[in-house]
C-alpha cells in the first residue's frame, strides 16, 4: 500500500467533527493516549481499527486512507457511458452510470468492455409497435450462453436477465434507445448501435 492514514489526517477530521481525542478514543474503544500518538506521528492505528475510525470520523475508508475528502463536483451523468460488471463466482450483474469500483464475492470486478458484434454474436433488432424485439442466435447451454441483454437510452438502462436452456431474446421499450448490449459468459460484452 502506497499510503496509510497519517496523524495530520486524523487530527484534521477529528477537529472538523468537533471531537476531542478522548471522545474519538471512546468511540473506537482505544485510549486517548493512542489517538494522541497517532496524531503526533509516534504510532499508527492498527488496520483492524481503520473501519471503526472512518465511521467515527464520518468519512469513507477510502477518504480516510487518501487523506482527502471525496466530493462529487459533477452531478450530471451520461447513460451512454454506463458500465457493466459481472461476478465470475455468482453471476451477479451490476450496472453503473459510469466508472465505479465494484466488488462481489470478495472479488473486485473489472468493467466489461463492449466490442462490436461479430458473426457468432450478431444482435438482431426488430421494431414491433412500441417495442424492440432483440434476439441473438447463440447457444444457450449451461456452459455457454447469453447472460443478459440490455438496451441503453439517454434516460436509463433496460436489462433482461437470460438463463441457460432458455431463449436469447427480449423485448425493450423503444423510448430513445441508442444501442443494445449482449453478454456472452465466455466471450464478453457485444454492442450494436441503432
Amino acid at each position: 500500500m502506497d499510503r496509510y492514514v497519517t496523524g495530520a489526517v486524523i487530527r484534521s477530521l477529528r477537529e472538523s467533527k468537533g471531537l476531542t481525542q478522548e471522545e474519538l478514543a471512546s468511540r473506537i474503544s482505544v485510549s486517548g493516549k493512542a489517538v494522541s500518538k497517532w496524531e503526533t506521528g509516534q504510532g499508527l492505528p492498527d488496520i483492524s481499527l481503520l473501519e471503526p475510525l472512518s465511521k467515527a470520523l464520518g468519512v469513507s475508508l477510502i477518504e480516510l486512507i487518501n487523506g482527502e475528502p471525496i466530493r462529487n463536483c459533477n452531478r450530471s451523468f451520461n447513460m451512454y457511458k454506463s458500465r457493466f460488471y459481472v461476478c465470475p463466482v455468482c453471476g451477479n450483474i451490476v450496472a453503473a452510470a459510469g466508472e465505479a469500483v465494484m466488488s462481489c464475492c470478495g472479488i473486485t470486478l473489472p468493467p466489461l468492455e463492449a466490442e462490436d458484434c461479430d458473426d457468432e454474436h450478431r444482435i438482431v433488432v426488430e421494431p414491433v409497435e412500441d417495442e424492440y424485439f432483440v434476439c441473438i442466435d447463440h447457444p444457450m447451454t449451461k456452459e455457454h450462453y447469453i447472460s443478459f441483454l440490455a438496451a441503453i437510452s439517454d434516460s436509463g438502462i433496460q436489462l433482461a436477465k437470460l438463463y441457460p436452456e432458455g431463449y436469447a431474446e427480449a423485448r425493450f421499450k423503444r423510448s430513445r434507445v441508442r444501442f443494445f448490449l449482449a453478454y456472452c459468459n465466455r466471450h464478453g460484452l457485444f454492442r450494436i448501435r441503432i
